[in-house]
């Protein structure tokens, strides 16, 4: 599972280079979060941008990586396309993550 951190004014970035997060990638998925998010900030944004595709299992795996995070932390999304936000909406998820349009929109929100 590819995915890669940055951090940018207190917030830790997460990209997933990755079009799918399916069941064949889930646990992969999940230990690389773990991985990414054990230290740093307390905010952590997961940028979707890349991904075209997300199935009940990787749903499941991003949930289970905002919980693992712990209550104390927060972390949104960004980046959704279409597909994929129908997934969160669908799901009802889309009340448990804040949404953001994009990392860039997100930067400039906290910047300003």
């Amino acid at each position: 599972m590819d995915l890669n951190s940055t951090y940018h004014n207190d917030i830790n970035i997460i990209t997933v280079n990755e079009a799918r997060i399916d069941a064949s990638v889930a646990i992969k998925f999940k230990d690389a979060m773990r991985s990414l998010t054990e230290t740093g900030p307390d905010h952590v944004v997961l940028d979707l941008s890349q991904v075209r595709f997300v199935d009940s299992s990787g749903l499941g795996a991003i949930v289970a990586s905002k919980k693992q995070i712990g209550y104390a932390r927060q972390m949104d999304l960004a980046g959704l396309s279409g597909d994929v936000e129908k997934v969160f909406c669908l799901t009802r998820m889309d009340s448990i993550f804040e949404i953001h349009a994009n990392v860039d929109a997100l930067a400039k929100r906290e910047a300003g």
